[in-house]
């Protein structure tokens, strides 16, 4: 299995991808239209990637133009591989990759624009995922979760209000921003 880049600077490069890690990389169909939703927020924005996997997610915002990217991930066969996948695009500037448990407090002093959570589908807390990135969100700032279509997500959580939800096969990206 191969993961592109499908838009950008970066655009039709391969990614590395380890298919012996049960990390579920976002598919390249969602990835488009979240991409395509996101376009006017994503150029010099704040960015963050919680759950980053192999940081598919976190590496097209760079190439769509995100000022700063921070990636999450507690798995370190997983950094490791963003790690080489940055080092290979030549993309490490103005990027943080911190190998910690992206649930909870985390070790940030920075506010982002937009924060993407996928984490795995069996936590099944998303709602508690999103209620602690909110700390870490500007006001004008947009959370997405991506989770399994059967997991409803309520309307309203914390200081956020879902605004859009789109659906991909068994999956679904939940956007929420400040109320």
């Amino acid at each position: 299995m191969s993961l592109k880049i499908i838009g950008g600077t970066f655009k039709n490069r391969n990614l590395i991808f380890s298919s012996d890690l049960s990390t579920r990389p976002l598919l390249a169909r969602a990835k488009k239209s979240l991409f395509d939703i996101l376009t006017p927020r994503i150029v010099d924005s704040a960015f963050l990637d919680l759950f980053a996997g192999f940081g598919s997610v976190g590496i097209e915002a760079i190439s769509r133009g995100a000022a700063k990217v921070v990636f999450v991930d507690n798995n370190t066969k997983c950094v490791k591989v963003i790690e080489e996948n940055l080092a290979k695009l030549k993309a490490a500037a103005n990027v943080v990759v911190l190998p910690c448990n992206a649930c909870g407090k985390l070790p940030l002093a920075d506010k982002f624009d937009i924060i993407f959570i996928g984490p795995p589908y069996e936590m099944k807390d998303l709602a508690n995922q999103i209620a602690n990135a909110e700390n870490y969100l500007k006001p004008d700032g947009v959370i997405i979760g991506q989770h399994r279509f059967s997991e409803i997500l309520p309307e309203y959580i914390g200081g956020v209000k879902m605004y859009r939800q789109e659906k991909y096969g068994d999956m679904r990206l939940s956007f929420y921003e400040n109320k």
